[in-house]
């Protein structure tokens, strides 16, 4: 049977109300005006939320104690790590709907808003069905070795904006505008209500992010079981990806052996689960083979450039 969780009703109250209320700053800091997010404004933010992050770790670590304070490192370097494999996609999605640069910042806000109430869902009822199945264990490693080894062997992201269900929908329901009208999600125009392109962004990255949560969650219940663990270390990832958004956008492209690194932690992570019951991997040594496979990505990926097939 788990251990129970290390956190206490006022514990969890208190996290929640500083997400919303770092949440309410942000949206009302950002909602004066629409504009592009320059390099020096997403480092700094990066930075804060970084920081905030790993400043929450030492107090676990301290407070919580030594296990508990690997355990949320451990996990949220994981997270981050998956989120900024996401942003491939989600810079994928911007350029398809030709989304001008001052209005990303908006929809990405709704977007990481929606994804921490899913992530929320998700944790939740992982959090049950592990508590009353322990054989989901071995179901949620053999799917994160096989998704791992997936991602090493694929050549390249392959994302269509046109094959999103969600979008296909929208459309056939939804009356929506042929341009974009500033920050709006809905404008009205002769009398009619219509939905604007912003919206339709917004529904693929929320519907993207549903995928994105059936790697990332498996991911951190193989590190630990405690739900303010996973529900602190996913919420503190997410709150930074806007602004890790802006700061990676203009390279990107320069991190293509990531997820190779990615995939080699998803198999790690997998195995870890999968035999935990015979032969249980301490934390300690998990950080380490997280951080050496990630650190071992980006490395690689600024040593060398792959060369590019003559078409």
């Amino acid at each position: 049977m788990d251990a129970p969780s290390v956190g206490t009703p006022a514990l969890w109250i208190g996290f929640t109300a500083f997400v919303l209320l770092a949440l309410l700053l942000d949206l009302g800091l950002f909602r004066r005006r629409s504009h592009s997010v320059s390099i020096k404004e997403a480092t700094l933010t990066s930075s804060i939320w970084v920081s905030l992050a790993l400043l929450f770790n030492v107090g676990v670590y301290h407070f919580l104690g030594r296990q508990s304070g690997l355990e949320f490192l451990t996990g949220y370097i994981i997270e981050l790590a998956l989120s900024v494999d996401n942003l491939f996609v989600f810079l994928i999605i911007f350029s398809y709907f030709h989304v001008p640069a001052n209005l990303r910042h908006r929809v990405l806000f709704w977007g990481i808003l929606g994804a921490m109430v899913m992530r929320i869902i998700f944790i939740l009822a992982g959090v049950t069905l592990l508590g009353l199945f322990h054989w989901l264990d071995y179901v949620f490693g053999a799917f994160l070795v096989y998704t791992g080894i997936k991602i090493i062997f694929q050549q390249e992201t392959e994302v269509d904006p046109e094959m999103n269900l969600v979008l296909r929908f929208a459309r056939r329901f939804l009356r929506v505008s042929k341009e974009y009208h500033g920050n709006k999600f809905f404008v009205r125009q002769a009398n009619r209500r219509y939905a604007t392109p912003l919206l339709l962004v917004l529904l693929v990255l929320e519907s993207t992010d549903v995928v994105f949560a059936v790697d990332s969650i498996p991911a951190i219940f193989a590190i630990t079981h405690d739900p303010f663990i996973v529900y602190t270390s996913n919420i503190f990832a997410i709150l930074g990806l806007r602004s890790l958004f802006f700061l990676l956008q203009g390279m990107m492209d320069r991190f293509h052996y990531l997820p190779v690194g990615l995939g080699l932690v998803l198999s790690f992570v997998g195995v870890k689960m999968l035999v935990q019951s015979l032969y249980p991997i301490s934390i300690g040594v998990s950080l380490g083979v997280v951080a050496l496979f990630l650190t071992g990505g980006v490395v690689a990926s600024l040593l060398h450039k792959p060369s590019r097939k003559k078409s």
